[in-house]
């Protein structure tokens, strides 16, 4: 299993739209010399939502490639369609990811029963481990706790991404799962370190995208229960954990991978590049982090 900095990675992109395959081969082993912990292909800050299914598959075959089994990927794979979701999964396997990051359907609102069926049915058609990915605040769709509980008993599902920033919620499932095996996951960069420092097992960071090692050694510590050493480091993120959510993700952060050198300016409609008004806001962040100078 996955412990640490998973960075939920961004797929740089040309001014044309392109997917910019050099770039991306560049982001892995960014991240590979940095202490990133897993990778996450094709979730949300990759756009997968903008990509043809060719597209969506090549993304993650070449990650699986770049990486080369030297640290986990997990492949993102969810949709608003069960048939689809299952499809992709499959195809994950196939190309060699670790993992699958299935995430709550969108736009359908489904019930509980629902989505208790379609993440059954993903991991039925899944020979990968599936970690579940609740983010209502895309999805408009809540997998509660009870429902994870339930899901949880299901073999093949060995985790959640959650992204409600919730620790209230947070801390009723970690105490309920404590033991279990199962991983909980952080998607909310604000509130991983205490997440994870109540027993959460890791965080899959959109801040991990710029300040990869800050990010590893913030989780080995929160991990570890160093809260004095968790929370020194997190400070100096906090800036970053909050500006990159300044417009909608993976838009700031597409910016500030751009600000590196690292990327082209490259994202597509309906996605915009980041407005100038917010430039000096996220410069800034990058400087407090340590990412960037002055």
């Amino acid at each position: 299993m996955i412990t640490g900095s998973i960075v939920a990675l961004a797929t740089p992109m040309k001014t044309n739209g392109d997917i910019d395959w050099e770039a991306l081969r560049r982001l892995v082993n960014f991240h590979l010399e940095n202490g990133t912990d897993g990778i996450v292909a094709a979730g949300t800050t990759g756009e997968p939502t903008t990509m043809s299914f060719a597209e969506h598959f090549d993304v993650i075959r070449a990650v699986v490639e770049e990486v080369d089994g030297r640290i986990p990927v997990i492949a993102g794979t969810g949709a608003n369609a069960t048939s689809e979701a299952v499809e992709l999964a499959r195809y994950a396997s196939e190309v060699g990811a670790d993992y699958c990051l299935s995430v709550c359907p969108y736009y359908n609102k489904p019930t509980q029963e629902g989505l208790y069926r379609h993440f059954k049915a993903v991991a039925e058609g899944s020979r990968l481990p599936v970690i579940l990915y609740n983010v209502p605040g895309r999805t408009c769709s809540d997998l509660y706790n009870e429902t994870v509980m339930r899901l949880a008993e299901i073999d093949n599902i060995i985790g959640l991404k959650d992204a409600t920033g919730n620790l209230e919620r947070a801390e009723d499932l970690i105490s309920r799962l404590k033991g279990s095996g199962f991983m909980l996951y952080s998607g909310d960069d604000g509130t991983a370190c205490e997440y994870m420092l109540m027993g959460g097992n890791g965080d899959i960071s959109v801040t991990a995208n710029v300040a990869p090692k800050a990010m590893h050694e913030l989780c080995a510590a929160a991990i570890a229960g160093d809260a004095d050493r968790a929370h020194q480091i997190n400070t100096r993120l906090m800036p970053l954990h909050t500006n990159l959510g300044i417009e909608s993700n993976p838009i700031p952060v597409k910016w500030a991978l751009q600000r590196m050198g690292m990327i082209d300016q490259g994202i597509r409609l309906p996605l915009t590049w980041l407005s100038s008004k917010y430039h000096a806001t996220v410069d800034e962040a990058l400087q407090l982090a340590g990412v960037i100078e002055d």
